[in-house]
């Protein structure tokens, strides 16, 4: 393998939560808006009450897990070293679907706000700029990515403060409900328990980057930070959206005030706060877009990293770490080769796409707990045990099963072909799977593939060791 460098380990907690709410996009919950509302009858927030819930019994599953295994590669590493490499490889291959496809749908996502701004441009022109501009800031180290993302991310989030003020003073003066206080976004006639968890499942792809953050587990200034910094991300991304979400509902019951209702982010500015604030409000939108640009296109480089030094894809071009960036550069400048795809294909067609993947990744998390903890190391002896390392994960694998039965049929049928391409992609690889996958590891490239953790504090646990079978 050609001469490599190792990730640098130079992120901290709030650096790393940064990257995962930057790669939620806060904004998305009005691009969404108009489509949500119109699948639950206006109960968007219960749709991310439903998705919030199902994220919170995945979350732990994810703490317990990168403990165990403090490496990038997700559902990936997790299910390949705790129930079979084979498994391993077309989870990560599924997940590797929804991975890459965001940074593409960012991409779409703000080539349609500039399309918006100046529509006599070619479309194209948008998308090649972002797409450079992007691959550019992820190639030059992580740190200014993590430090341009947090920029980013709080003008977003004070622009979503500043429309629930809006909403408040609005809702006061009688318009929308007219009331502050009510259940009526969660619950209300009409509203029926399936409409739901579709809508959930529409909202939920706005939860992946609290699993992302798990990429950055090589770059982190300690391994122990990650279960906080992956439960911070979705608590916090969660409650932007529910908030949000509610008050918009209060304020819009239903479509009725949209002529655009895919995305009616740039009308739910205007009707809010005039003309000034949706300038402001299109700022930030396009401001979030970026941020989670940046940390999606950093996170799915990383896994395409893990799967390299594993050998599952080609190791000397995807198992490269620059020496002089740290930074595993043919990987991004792929992604972003990806992202030049957001020329033509739609926001509505990547959206779906994206949740098979995700939902699949979700549902072998809470699965691989059980593998470790109850079969593999043998650790489940009483209810505590039993409790945290069986019931909890169990939860969270009917919950994120239930979503995806709940999936649009254009989902699942194109997260299937996807499937099978990675099937025979694997089958050729392992020559008819007469070849084991662990059989193309290589250890030392695996070993090489960070630097050391920075010395923790005295009386800090240290992360739990795997227990080799």
């Amino acid at each position: 393998m050609a001469a490599s460098g190792s990730l640098k380990r130079n992120l901290g907690l709030w650096s790393i939560v940064g990257l995962g709410l930057g790669y939620m996009t806060p904004t998305v919950v009005f691009d969404t808006f108009g489509i949500v509302s119109g699948e639950t009858k206006g109960a968007v927030p219960s749709a991310y009450l439903i998705a919030l819930i199902v994220m919170i019994f995945t979350a732990f599953s994810y703490g317990k897990m990168v403990k165990i295994f403090p490496t990038a590669g997700s559902a990936y590493t997790y299910t390949r070293e705790t129930m079979n490499p084979g498994l391993g490889f077309l989870v990560g291959w599924t997940s590797l679907m929804d991975y890459l496809l965001l940074p593409m749908v960012n991409c779409l996502i703000a080539r349609l706000y500039m399309e918006s701004l100046v529509p006599d441009a070619p479309p194209w022109v948008w998308v090649v700029v972002y797409t450079v501009v992007m691959t550019g800031i992820v190639t030059s180290s992580m740190r200014g990515t993590a430090n341009f993302n947090a920029v980013l991310l709080t003008f977003a989030v004070t622009m979503v403060t500043l429309f629930c003020i809006f909403a408040i003073v609005n809702l006061t003066n009688g318009d929308g409900a007219g009331v502050v206080f009510s259940p009526e976004p969660f619950v209300h006639e009409g509203v029926r328990l399936s409409a739901l968890l579709t809508g959930a499942t529409v909202v939920c792809f706005s939860f992946i980057g609290f699993d992302a953050v798990t990429m950055y587990t090589n770059e982190a200034k300690h391994v122990n930070l990650m279960p906080k910094a992956i439960m911070l991300t979705v608590i916090a991304g969660g409650a932007i959206f529910l908030v949000a979400s509610y008050f918009a509902q209060l304020l819009f019951p239903d479509n009725s005030q949209f002529t655009i209702v895919d995305d009616p982010l740039p009308e739910i500015g205007f009707l809010t706060g005039g003309h000034v604030f949706q300038g402001f409000f299109l700022a930030a939108a396009f401001a979030a877009t970026i941020a989670s640009g940046l940390a999606s296109h950093a996170s799915v480089s990383r896994m395409l990293l893990v799967m390299g030094r594993n050998g599952v894809l080609p190791r000397k071009a995807f198992g490269y770490i620059n020496p002089k960036t740290h930074t595993p550069v043919f990987n991004i400048v792929l992604v972003g080769a990806v992202c030049l795809l957001a020329m033509s294909f739609s926001l509505e067609l990547i959206s779906a796409l994206i949740n098979f993947g995700a939902l699949i990744a979700f549902t072998f998390v809470n699965l691989t707990v059980i593998a470790h903890y109850a079969f593999r190391t043998k650790q489940v002896v009483d209810f505590k045990t039993t409790f945290n390392f069986v019931i909890m994960p169990s939860i969270g694998a009917i919950l994120t099963g239930v979503l995806w039965v709940s999936l649009h049929k254009t989902a699942l049928i194109g997260g299937i072909i996807w499937l099978t391409i990675g099937i025979i992609y694997l089958a050729v690889m392992t020559r008819g799977f007469r070849r084991s996958v662990r059989s193309f590891d290589d250890p030392e490239a695996d070993a090489q593939m960070s630097e050391p953790e920075e010395p923790e504090p005295s009386g800090t646990p240290q992360p739990e060791v795997p227990v080799e079978d």
